[in-house]
């Protein structure tokens, strides 16, 4: 029962990553987009969301 549990935390850890990947995609646009316009607002924001993103990956890859 053990094992099937962990295959199965693994696979939504999986899943998780790849949805998390496609987060950061969009907020590395997003921050591109507001340095662009000098939008220092909009890109604290973005770099508040990014780190919270790599604090997550980081815990889903250990």
């Amino acid at each position: 029962m053990e094992k099937v549990i962990q295959t199965l935390n693994r696979k939504d850890g999986e899943r998780r990553l790849s949805v998390l990947k496609m987060e950061i995609d969009y907020e590395l646009l997003t921050l591109f987009d507001a340095l662009q316009t000098n939008d220092r607002e909009q890109a604290r924001k973005c770099k508040r969301n990014l780190e919270r993103l790599r604090s997550e990956w980081i815990r889903l890859e250990v």
